[in-house]
């Protein structure tokens, strides 16, 4: 009986090499991370178009004034026309407790900052903090004109949720007649109660 042999023949044999096995895995980590990336983006985009649409929109409806110096002399015209009856002489206790810095409370609105002063020309870097108190008006102790206290409904990006939902006027649309605002003004406490109702730019009751 001959003997023979069987030869087995394996073709295209690929051969298990690490580099391959790392080129293999920084693709999938690629594709992984590029899907993330598209994942991350649109709801950064969709984040960003909740807080800025009204924005948006209430400026397209020319709700926006041109200028600062337009949107005060529309205000100051506004209280011009409103008759408020005040005890000139009248003035809060002095409070030694009270902060040393002067700050705006507003239960409604959840609104509790500090006032910042800061000069026309340079109103922007109090806005940046928050609540700016108008400088060429009023104060709480001095009533001879008109307080003005200015602050973006929205803020800037930096800010964190409550920061800028304590810092800007972004709940303002929440207060009603009869909602009291609160401000602390060299250590004294003063309180106002919302009475509004005939102002075009006021919350509806």
């Amino acid at each position: 009986m001959e003997e023979g042999q069987i030869y087995h023949i394996y073709q295209n044999q690929k051969v298990f090499r690490l580099e391959d096995y790392k080129r293999e895995s920084d693709l999938i980590l690629a594709r992984f991370l590029r899907k993330t990336a598209k994942y991350f983006f649109l709801v950064g985009a969709l984040v960003l178009f909740i807080f800025f649409a009204p924005s948006i929109w209430y400026y397209l409806k020319g709700g926006v004034p041109t200028s600062i110096s337009e949107l005060l002399a529309r205000t100051t015209k506004n209280a011009e026309t409103v008759e408020v009856q005040v005890k000139p002489a009248y003035q809060p206790k002095f409070d030694a407790s009270l902060p040393l810095e002067n700050r705006l409370k507003i239960p409604t609105a959840r609104i509790d900052t500090t006032i910042n002063e800061a000069t026309l020309d340079n109103y922007e870097e109090a806005l940046r903090i928050g609540v700016w108190r108008v400088s060429d008006f009023g104060t709480p102790a001095d009533r001879g004109k008109p307080l003005i206290l200015a602050a973006h409904r929205f803020g800037y990006l930096k800010w964190s949720i409550p920061y800028r939902l304590k810092n800007s006027f972004y709940s303002l649309p929440k207060l009603k007649t009869g909602d009291t605002v609160e401000i602390i003004w060299r250590q004294r406490k003063y309180l106002y109660e919302l009475a509004c109702q005939d102002l075009p730019l006021c919350p509806a009751s």
